[in-house]
């Protein structure tokens, strides 16, 4: 059985037992979590598509860990102009582990 969630702007597709890596999330770890903007529902007979989420349909999960990506580089340069800045990013991320899919 896997589910299509909504969460920051983003579709994400998971399966129970899955750890996902999420835009942060202000939560303790270990903290329980439920996602209730369920897109799709599948199993291996049925797929319910919500129009457009699906009610009485929840995710729950647990926050696993919290960190930074590694960090890219941005650079902005304009030749001839003696403009050069250089900058750097560090996204955070929330992993999330999918402990149940609760379709009733």
């Amino acid at each position: 059985m896997y589910a299509v969630f909504l969460n920051g702007g983003k579709q994400h597709r998971v399966k129970e037992g899955q750890i996902i890596r999420l835009e942060k999330l202000d939560l303790k770890i270990g903290q329980r979590i439920e996602f209730k903007k369920i897109l799709m529902l599948s199993d291996k007979e049925n797929i319910k598509i919500g129009k457009p989420i699906l009610s009485k349909c929840y995710i729950e999960a647990y926050i696993d860990n919290h960190g930074k990506h590694k960090k890219i580089k941005i650079i902005k340069f304009n030749r001839r102009k003696h403009y050069k800045k250089t900058q750097g990013h560090r996204q955070a991320f929330t992993d999330v582990k999918i402990k149940k899919i609760f379709n009733n």
